[in-house]
């Protein structure tokens, strides 16, 4: 009877089963992604009320209001973590339902030389000032992506593929609702100034404002001819967005030590799904109902991800950065506003 109980006794514990860790997880998770999509459900339906600011930058002000106001419990921090992480990425997949091929070779390939332009150049032009103003690597790159692509959700993106400091991430999200909002009434009253005519001007807001909210909404004070060309302008800078981080992803590559374990993917999975999903709109299969409701869940997964980041900014650290990203980012938002110019006037 002994010799029965203590044999029971010594038996090792028996390990929880996959199905009990999958369930633990998706507790661990619940709270923190369940407040996300609360926020991203407030900054839709305030979303609906003004067309100058976007759902994703509401979310992103909502969460960084709340993060300094209320004390958060440590346990949101897995769900906190998975939306800005996973949802981000299938909110960019989901991102390429909105462009066809068709619609970025329509603008004729001067445009789209300008709109590489755009790009290429603002990033390096901005990663050469951030190297002079001794800034990581890290913090530039962010920051030139945020500011030469697509705002926001290029910044979280690029952070996906180097893996930046978490401070590093929240101030380039910070820089780019700052810059990014001030650009919506300058390129009007610039493009006014200048005698531009509402293409040209449209094609300006487009090649040179960050997010494709804000350019929406300059645009929208240029008219309707010049919303029309700045939105596609814009899209084609979103475009981009595939072949910078499939770049950024080989270089993370090369810095990873053979003997690694782990490396990063040659090409991101999210950006594979965003060229698939690109492919699939281009075909003309998807009927306008389904395109409509894949462009509502891609906005609130983003805004999700937004006010997921949004919590993460912190004054005491915005401060703690000092002034040379704030510096920067003044810089890279004169310099890509200039490429776009010139590139405007050359090929109007």
């Amino acid at each position: 009877m002994n010799r029965d109980v203590k044999s029971v006794a010594e038996k090792p514990a028996v390990a929880p089963s996959s199905e009990v860790r999958r369930w633990s997880n998706l507790a661990a998770l619940t709270p923190g992604v369940a407040l996300c999509a609360l926020g991203a459900a407030v900054a839709l339906v305030a979303g609906r009320f003004t067309s100058a600011v976007s759902p994703l930058l509401i979310a992103i002000v909502a969460g960084a209001v709340l993060a300094n106001t209320v004390a958060l419990p440590a346990k949101l921090q897995p769900g906190l973590a998975f939306s800005a992480k996973r949802l981000l990425r299938v909110g960019i997949a989901l991102l390429g339902l909105q462009l066809m091929f068709s619609d970025i070779i329509g603008l004729g390939w001067g445009v789209i030389a300008v709109v590489v332009a755009i790009v290429f150049l603002g990033i390096a032009g901005t990663m050469y000032a951030g190297k002079l103003l001794g800034l990581s690597w890290s913090q530039r790159i962010l920051i030139a992506c945020g500011f030469s692509i697509c705002g926001a959700a290029a910044v979280a993106a690029a952070d996906g593929v180097v893996n930046a400091r978490e401070e590093e991430l929240l101030t380039a999200v910070a820089l780019v609702v700052i810059f990014g909002t001030l650009m919506i009434p300058t390129i009007p009253l610039l493009a006014n100034a200048f005698g531009m005519s509402e293409i040209g001007a449209g094609m300006w807001a487009g090649g040179s404002i960050h997010e494709v909210a804000q350019v929406v909404a300059s645009g929208s004070a240029l008219g309707a001819t010049a919303l029309g060309v700045a939105t596609v302008v814009k899209l084609a800078r979103v475009l981009m967005l595939a072949p910078v981080m499939a770049f950024l992803s080989i270089r993370q590559r090369t810095m990873v030590d053979n003997t690694a374990t782990k490396r990063p993917p040659l090409i991101p999975l999210f950006v594979v799904a965003f060229i698939g999903c690109m492919g699939l709109r281009s075909t003309g299969i998807l009927p306008n109902e389904f395109l409509g409701l894949a462009k509502t869940v891609q906005t609130a997964l983003l805004a999700a991800a937004m006010f997921a980041l949004g919590l993460g900014v912190r004054l005491s650290v915005i401060r703690g950065v000092g002034a040379r990203p704030f510096v920067l980012a003044a810089i890279s938002t004169v310099w890509v506003a200039t490429i776009a110019y010139v590139g405007v006037v050359l090929v109007s």
